[in-house]
């Protein structure tokens, strides 16, 4: 990540970006509210993202810089695991930046000061590009409002847009402990609890579209090496868009949703890429069903009253937490740029 030549700033509102004829204006939208995902009590063992001490003891000694350990510069508490996130989205950022010449935002649904900021338009209105991280728990309740809804289908509406989606895993659905401790030791993630179901909204906010997917499960995608994920399976003759144009790997995370369609019409939505599963770790519910990869990248073209494409692909993918490369950046590249595809 490249220094910064600006000093950053906070909690003024952001200022609107003209169009420019090839310059695709990205934005990024968190569904969570901040103050309720911080707020979790840290004595509750599901639904909750770790606390910073957590991350420090499970990753020691990664985050033993005094940039993550001193307490007097980085919250030690679920707030501090949070911020993880901005510091991970980074990247992206200033990669979308370089490439399409405008700035990148990043909105809350709630933010740290509780100001709260629904999809509307004006989040929309100097958008092209929309990509919506489904990052909520589940249990903290947040759900699209109907002028939410209408106004991301009138965003929809406009040639040139597209919908970036990133509900993230569902683990631990099953009311079985069992069915969930095999979830568990699958993944393998120490921080990751036996229940931890996240997008309500982004559930919500796909059903009113009518994008029959839905993001389930946490799996363990195979490497190819030292935290070096396996390449993709790409359907290469539906991918008429080029969005996995140059992209043969994303990068590796530990617990990936499957994003399951739901719908018997082929003609929907096109699963572009799959990924490939360890089966060296514990049997999962649904490699007991005889599954070896699992479904990461999805379009649905341009139809009836949609002008816009809508892209499924984890949030994960859009951060440098977990790693990155070239074959990383161009599918970057290809969300923040120009395509068209039939």
């Amino acid at each position: 990540m490249s220094r910064s030549t600006t000093a950053r700033t906070y909690n003024q509102n952001h200022v609107p970006r003209p169009y420019t004829p090839g310059g695709q204006r990205v934005s990024v939208y968190v569904s969570w509210s901040y103050p309720a995902e911080a707020g979790r009590n840290p004595a509750e063992l599901d639904n909750r993202f770790s606390t910073m001490t957590e991350v420090r003891r499970t990753a020691w000694p990664a985050y033993e810089d005094p940039k993550w350990s001193d307490p007097l510069r980085f919250q030690q508490g679920v707030a501090g695991s949070l911020e993880l996130f901005f510091w991970g989205w980074l990247p992206f950022q200033q990669f979308a930046q370089e490439v399409t010449g405008h700035p990148v935002p990043v909105y809350q649904r709630v933010d740290q000061a509780g100001f709260p900021t629904p999809l509307d338009e004006r989040v929309l209105a100097d958008t092209d590009t929309l990509l919506v991280f489904g990052l909520d728990h589940m249990i903290t309740g947040q759900e699209p409002a109907p002028e939410e809804i209408e106004a991301v289908r009138a965003f929809l509406a406009r040639e040139g847009t597209r919908l970036v989606l990133g509900p993230h895993h569902d683990v631990g659905a099953s009311d079985d402990l069992a069915v969930r401790d095999r979830e568990h030791r699958h993944h393998g993630d120490p921080l990751v609890p036996r229940q931890q179901r996240f997008a309500r909204y982004l559930r919500s906010l796909m059903g009113e579209l009518g994008i029959p997917v839905e993001n389930r499960y946490g799996l363990r995608p195979a490497v190819s090496g030292p935290k070096q994920i396996a390449p993709l399976s790409v359907a290469r003759d539906l991918d008429t868009g080029g969005w996995l144009e140059g992209v043969t790997t994303l990068n590796f995370h530990m617990h990936l949703p499957h994003y399951a369609v739901t719908t018997d019409d082929p003609d929907v939505v096109r699963v572009l890429g799959r990924q490939p599963i360890d089966l060296s770790r514990p049997a999962h519910p649904f490699t007991e069903e005889g599954n070896t990869e699992f479904d990461v990248v999805l379009w649905m073209p341009p139809g009836g009253e949609r002008a816009g494409d809508v892209l499924l692909a984890d949030s994960t993918v859009f951060s440098s937490l977990f790693g990155g490369d070239e074959s990383l950046r161009a599918f970057w590249r290809n969300v923040v740029t120009h395509r068209r595809g039939t």
